[in-house]
C-alpha cells in the first residue's frame, strides 16, 4: 500500500539530498508539483514510502535519473497556443526586423517542439539567416531528443492544425519527412539552433538576448524562485527586449513588473522598458 501521507519535511529532506549529491536544485519548486511527481514515481516503481525514494535516489543513479525527469517539466507541442504565435507574427516580428542580428532564448525548451516552431516562423518571415536560437533545458534526456528532431507521426495532425491557426504560410508537411511511425524535422530548421544544458535555478545569465520565451515553466516554481528567474531574464534582455510567458503566468506579482510594458496582455508578451545610460 503506497503511503500518500507525505509531509513537507519529507519532501524538503529528499530535495536537499538530491541537491547535495547531484547538484540539481528542486528546493524552490512548487510543493504541489513535487508531491504529484513523487507519488507518481512511487506508483511506477512499486515503492510504498518516501524513504524508499530517498534510498533509491542516493544509491541508484539510474533511478535518480528517472526521478529527475519526473520532476522536470516536459509538456510541450509544436505551435502550442496558436494565438500566441499569431501574435508573435503580428506584434513581435516587426520589432525583430529592425535588428541586424537576432538572438532568441527558449528557456526550458524540453524536447524542442517550440524551438522548431520558432525556427519555422523565422524562416517564413525571412529572418532565419540572421537569427540564432539558444534552446536550453537542464534535462539532458529531453535535450537529446530535441537535437534529434524526431517526433511521433500521430501528433502531426494536431501540430498541423496549430500551425495553420498560428498564421502559417506554407504546407506544414514541407518542414518534415515521414519515416514509418515518426517524422524527422528538416535539417535546415536545426542550422541556427544551439542546444545547451542550462539550469534556470542555478546557472547564470545569457547576455544580449532580443527575445526570451519561457512558457508554462514558472508556474512550477514558488514565488521566490519565480522572482529569481525573472531577474535572470531581465538581466539577459537588451533594452527593449521581449519576454514571452505562458498563458497561466504573469508579471503582476513580480518584483520587476514595473520594468516592462505590455505588448499583448492576453498572450503574455512583454517589452523591457528602455533604460537611459547614466552620464
Amino acid at each position: 500500500m503506497i503511503s500518500k501521507d507525505i509531509s513537507e519535511l519529507d519532501i524538503s529532506l529528499l530535495l536537499e539530498a538530491i541537491f547535495q549529491k547531484y547538484g540539481y536544485d528542486f528546493r524552490q519548486y512548487s510543493q504541489a508539483h513535487i508531491r504529484r511527481r513523487i507519488i507518481n514515481r512511487m506508483v511506477l516503481s512499486g515503492l510504498e514510502d518516501i524513504s524508499d525514494i530517498q534510498s533509491n535516489v542516493l544509491n541508484d543513479e539510474a533511478f535518480a535519473s528517472k526521478l529527475f525527469q519526473d520532476l522536470s517539466i516536459t509538456v510541450t507541442e509544436m505551435f502550442r497556443d496558436p494565438c500566441f504565435y499569431k501574435s508573435l507574427r503580428e506584434n513581435v516580428i516587426p520589432v525583430l526586423k529592425t535588428y541586424p542580428f537576432i538572438k532568441i532564448w527558449h528557456a526550458g525548451c524540453s524536447t524542442g517542439e517550440e524551438a522548431y516552431s520558432m525556427s519555422i516562423l523565422m524562416q517564413e518571415e525571412g529572418l532565419y539567416n540572421r537569427t540564432i536560437i539558444y534552446a536550453t533545458d537542464f534535462n539532458q534526456h529531453a535535450l537529446n531528443k530535441a537535437k534529434e528532431g524526431i517526433f511521433s507521426n500521430k501528433m502531426m495532425k494536431e501540430y498541423t492544425a496549430n500551425y495553420q491557426l498560428s498564421g502559417g504560410k506554407e504546407s506544414f508537411s514541407k518542414y518534415y519527412t515521414s519515416n514509418y511511425d515518426s517524422v524527422i524535422m528538416n535539417q535546415s530548421l536545426k542550422k541556427n539552433i544551439v542546444w545547451a544544458n542550462h539550469n534556470l535555478v542555478t546557472d547564470s545569465v545569457f547576455a544580449e538576448i532580443h527575445i526570451i520565451l519561457c512558457r508554462n515553466v514558472l508556474i512550477y516554481f514558488n514565488n521566490d524562485l519565480q522572482n529569481k528567474v525573472q531577474s535572470l531574464f531581465y538581466e539577459s534582455l537588451i533594452n527593449g527586449g521581449i519576454l514571452c510567458l505562458g498563458s497561466k503566468e504573469s508579471l503582476c506579482f513580480s518584483n520587476l513588473s514595473e520594468e516592462y510594458s505590455e505588448m499583448d496582455k492576453n498572450q503574455k508578451i512583454f517589452k523591457k522598458k528602455y533604460i537611459e545610460n547614466e552620464l
